[in-house]
């Protein structure tokens, strides 16, 4: 079983906690990132985080993961809506993702409803603020052990 699991994070989130907290909640990304490295730990799983306002870095990203990576956890922030390229990405590293939103992307405007990830990821989580996060670790936990 291979044993890394990769967390992306799009344009924006290295804003949590300042940015609009009234959606997206006072944690920073910091200390979501600190909560998923003690449950890696637990677990006896190496996980590594990675953010980048820019489509391309997220894209050369998913693309050197291919041979270690067991499980993309992404919150492609506003690329969910617009990125076919960080899709592609996806389908052509062929690593199972979880996608992940902190607000619940169908109860919000309604430019927001479509995902270009949600076909191609495994699942998604949305709607349940940083503990979101938790949930997509627990999964891929699940997803690596098949």
């Amino acid at each position: 079983m291979v044993k890394k699991v990769l967390v992306l994070n799009g344009p924006n989130m290295n804003l949590l906690g300042e940015r609009e907290p009234e959606i997206y909640g006072s944690k920073s990304l910091v200390e979501i990132e600190s909560e998923l490295t003690e449950l890696a730990r637990k677990a006896k799983v190496e996980v590594e985080f990675f953010q980048s306002n820019h489509e391309g870095e997220i894209v050369d990203k998913i693309q050197k993961s291919r041979a270690d990576t067991g499980c993309i956890i992404i919150n492609p922030a506003a690329f969910t809506h617009t990125s076919i390229a960080i899709r592609d990405a996806l389908v052509s590293v062929k690593i199972p993702a979880v996608e992940v939103h902190l607000s619940n992307i169908y109860g919000r405007e309604d430019f927001r409803h479509h995902s270009y990830i949600a076909a191609v990821a495994r699942g998604q989580i949305a709607g349940f603020g940083a503990y979101g996060y938790i949930l997509a670790f627990h999964a891929a936990l699940e997803i690596m052990k098949k």
